[in-house]
């Protein structure tokens, strides 16, 4: 299953399951719109595939299917380091 990671991992920017700004590869690293567009012209800097709009998972089954609460953030040489936010448990920063 699809694993909805809830943030940029390159500038650590929030992308909730229904965020339509969230790009992936078939690896499912994750990235914000801006950076998939701006910063790698959609292609992944991890494993150089194509970064393509996420699915949206219904809500009717983010219950039984829930969003990954696994932040990943990787260094990147075209991204400035992202600051540490404070988070609730459901890793959304405030």
């Amino acid at each position: 299953m699809l694993e909805l990671r809830p943030n940029c991992e390159s500038c650590d920017r929030d992308l909730p399951p229904h965020s339509g700004e969230a790009r992936i590869c078939t690896f499912e690293c994750t990235f914000c719109i801006d950076c998939a567009d701006s910063r790698f012209q959609s292609v992944c800097p991890n494993c150089e595939g194509d970064l393509v709009a996420r699915p949206i998972r219904p809500d009717s089954k983010l219950h039984r299917f829930p969003a990954s609460l696994r932040r990943v953030n990787k260094a990147h040489s075209a991204c400035p380091s992202p600051a540490p936010r404070p988070r609730d448990g459901w890793g959304v920063a405030h």
